[in-house]
C-alpha cells in the first residue's frame, strides 16, 4: 500500500454538524477581529454537509443570535416560527390534552430541517475561509509519542471485502493539527475511542441513549397547520418504556413525524421502527396522513444522559463538543442550541491560545471552565433528574418531573443516576413477544422501502463496517438468550438470522446501514463495533 500524505492545520474538526461548524465559524471570526491568521479544516464523512444530519427539529435561536447576529439577512433557513404547542397522552383509541411542560414551550423557536441548516452553516464557514472536506471519513486518531493527539487520518478508499487494495485504491490522508475537535455527534466512533483511552467518563454516569425514527410527509393543505407542534406520550409504549412522538408542521405543506424510544427498554422483541409505524395508526394521528405522500425516512440515536453523563471534555491535544459529549437537553428534546454553544466556547478557548502563543493543553482546561460558567451548564443541571426518573415508569416520572421543575426549580439536593442501556435488556424467556401488524403501504411501511427513501448507499466491495468482536456470540448468546434483538432494534434491516446447513447464522446487510449506531449501543454483550465505512457512504438525507 502507498504511504499516506499529510497536511498541516492549526485546527482540525471532525464532523460538519452544528457544534463543529460553530467552532470553525467562531475561530475564524475571532481571527478576523484580531487580524490573526489561523487555518481550520473540517472533515465530514457524509457525501456533502448535511447528508448525515437528522433531527426533529425545533431550534432555539439564542446561540445562533450569538454566533451570527445577522442570520436573517444572510438567509438562514429558519422559515417557520413555532406558533402553538400541544402535549397529548395517548391510549389506544383516545388522545387527552395535558398541560405543556415548561421545557416544551416553543415560543420564539423555529421548525427547521437541521440538515439544511447545517448546509447553510457550512456556507458561512467557507465564506470565512474554513476548508471543508465532505466525503472523507475520519477513521483513525493520530498520536504523538507522548500520547498527545496530533490529528486524524481519513479512511483508505478502494479496499475490497478481502481487505486488500483494489484497482481503485487511494490511501487516506493524515491531517495534523495543534488541536483537534471531535464533533461526530452521538456515539462517534473516534469519540468513543478517546473516552475509553483517556478514561474521560471515570467520574460521570454511563451515557444513556434513545433512538429516533423520523419521516417527512407532504400532506393535504387542508390538514396542514404551519407552525403547529405536537408531542405525545403513552401509547404505543408500555408505561415502563421511555418513549414519545413529535409532529411538526413546517413550510410547503410538509410534516415531520417521529418517534423516540429510550434504549434502556427491556423487551428484546420491541422494534422501535415498528412502534413508530404503529403510532401512525392512532386515530388522532392517522387523519393527518390519510392521502398524504411520504417523502423521506431516517433514523439516528441521541445522547440522552444529560448533565450527569457528560464526560471530561478535554484531553491532551483535543476537545469533545456537541453530542459527542452529550449536550442534549432531553426534556426540551433540543440539542442544537447547546451543541452550537459548546462549539462557540471551544472556538474562543482555542483562539485565545493561538493569540497568546500559549500553545499547550492548558487551553483545553480553560474550555471546560468556560462551559461550566455558561448558561449551557446551568440549563442541563436544572433538568438532570427528569430523564432518569422514568426508570420508575411514565406516571411516577411525570409527577416527579412536575415536582422537580415547579418546586425545586431544577435544584433538588439530589441527583438521580443512569444505568447502561445494554444491561437493561431482559432475556427472551422473561419477555412477551410483540406481534406487529403488517404494513399497509399507505400509512405504515416496512424497513426496506423506508431505507430506500433515505437514499442510503455504500460501495459494495468494501470491508463490512459492522464488526463482531466474537462471531459465535451472535447465535450462542443473542439468538439463544435474547431472541436475536439486533433484528428488532435495527431500523434498517441490517441484521437477520439465516439458516446455513441447518445452523443459524447472523447475516449483516451493511449496505442498508443508515449510521444510527443503535447496534453499537444496545447489543447485550457489546459485541458489535460500528466503524466508519468509506467516506461518502451511508444515507443522503434530503430536507431532514
Amino acid at each position: 500500500m502507498s504511504e499516506r500524505e499529510s497536511m498541516e492545520f492549526d485546527v482540525v474538526i471532525v464532523g460538519a454538524g452544528p457544534s463543529g461548524l460553530s467552532a470553525a465559524i467562531r475561530l475564524k471570526q475571532r481571527a478576523a477581529e484580531e487580524n490573526h491568521e489561523i487555518n481550520v479544516c473540517v472533515v465530514e464523512k457524509g457525501s456533502e454537509v448535511g447528508a448525515h444530519i437528522l433531527s426533529g427539529a425545533v431550534i432555539e435561536p439564542r446561540t445562533l443570535d450569538e454566533l451570527i447576529p445577522d442570520w436573517r439577512d444572510k438567509g438562514a433557513p429558519l422559515n417557520t416560527q413555532a406558533k402553538k404547542d400541544n402535549f397529548l397522552h395517548l391510549t389506544r383509541t383516545s388522545a387527552r390534552k395535558l398541560p405543556t411542560p415548561p421545557q416544551m414551550n416553543n415560543h420564539g423557536n423555529y421548525i427547521i430541517s437541521l440538515g439544511n441548516f447545517c448546509r447553510w452553516l457550512g456556507e458561512q464557514a467557507e465564506s470565512l475561509g474554513v476548508e471543508i472536506y465532505p466525503g472523507f471519513a475520519a477513521a483513525e486518531i493520530l498520536f504523538e509519542d507522548s500520547g498527545r493527539v496530533k490529528g486524524i487520518a481519513t479512511g483508505d478508499m478502494g479496499i475490497g471485502k478481502d481487505s486488500q487494495p483494489t484497482q481503485n485504491y487511494e490511501p487516506g490522508v493524515e491531517l495534523h493539527a495543534t488541536y483537534t475537535l471531535f464533533s461526530e455527534g452521538c456515539r462517534g466512533s473516534l469519540s468513543k475511542t478517546l473516552i475509553e483511552k483517556f478514561n474521560l467518563d471515570s467520574e460521570s454516569d454511563p451515557q444513556t441513549y434513545g433512538i429516533g425514527i423520523k419521516e417527512l410527509w407532504e400532506v393535504d393543505p387542508e390538514k396542514h397547520d404551519q407552525g403547529a407542534i405536537t408531542h405525545t406520550v403513552g401509547w404505543p409504549m408500555e408505561t415502563d418504556t421511555y418513549g414519545g412522538s413529535f409532529i411538526y408542521h413546517f413550510e410547503n405543506n410538509q410534516v415531520a413525524v417521529g418517534f423516540v424510544i429510550g434504549l434502556d427498554y427491556k423487551n428484546p422483541y420491541l422494534s422501535p421502527f415498528d412502534e413508530m409505524q404503529r403510532f401512525k395508526t392512532h386515530p388522532a394521528v392517522k387523519k393527518i396522513f390519510d392521502g398524504a405522500r411520504r417523502l423521506s425516512y431516517g433514523a439516528r440515536t441521541i445522547s440522552a444522559g444529560g448533565f450527569q453523563a457528560i464526560p471530561e471534555l478535554s484531553f491532551p491535544g483535543g476537545i469533545l463538543v456537541g453530542d459527542s459529549a452529550g449536550f442534549l437537553n432531553v426534556p426540551k428534546i433540543k440539542g442544537t442550541h447547546t451543541a452550537m454553544k459548546s462549539g462557540i466556547e471551544a472556538g474562543v478557548a482555542i483562539f485565545t491560545a493561538f493569540k497568546d502563543q500559549s500553545l499547550d493543553d492548558r487551553v483545553l482546561v480553560s474550555f471546560q471552565n468556560r462551559i461550566k460558567k455558561s448558561w449551557l451548564w446551568d440549563e442541563l443541571y436544572r433538568v438532570r433528574n427528569i430523564k432518569p426518573s422514568f426508570h420508575w415508569g411514565l406516571f411516577p416520572a411525570m409527577i416527579y418531573s412536575a415536582f422537580d421543575t415547579m418546586i425545586f426549580r431544577g435544584k433538588a439536593p439530589w441527583t438521580l443516576n443512569h444505568r447502561f442501556d445494554h444491561q437493561q435488556t431482559a432475556r427472551a424467556k422473561e419477555s412477551k413477544p410483540i406481534i406487529y401488524p403488517k404494513p399497509d403501504g399507505k400509512i405504515t411501511f416496512d424497513k426496506l422501502s423506508s431505507v430506500f427513501l433515505s437514499n442510503t448507499n455504500h460501495a459494495e466491495d468494501q470491508p463490512c463496517h459492522l464488526v463482531l468482536k466474537d462471531e459465535k456470540l451472535a447465535v450462542e448468546n443473542n439468538l439463544k438468550n435474547f431472541a436475536g434483538p439486533e433484528v428488532n432494534y435495527c431500523p434498517a434491516g441490517v441484521y437477520e438470522y439465516v439458516e446455513v446447513e441447518h445452523e443459524a447464522r447472523l447475516q449483516i446487510n451493511a449496505q442498508n446501514c443508515v449510521h444510527c449506531k443503535t447496534c453499537d449501543i444496545k447489543d447485550p454483550l457489546q459485541n458489535i463495533k460500528w466503524c466508519v465505512p468509506e467516506g461518502g457512504g451511508g444515507p443522503n438525507y434530503s430536507n431532514m
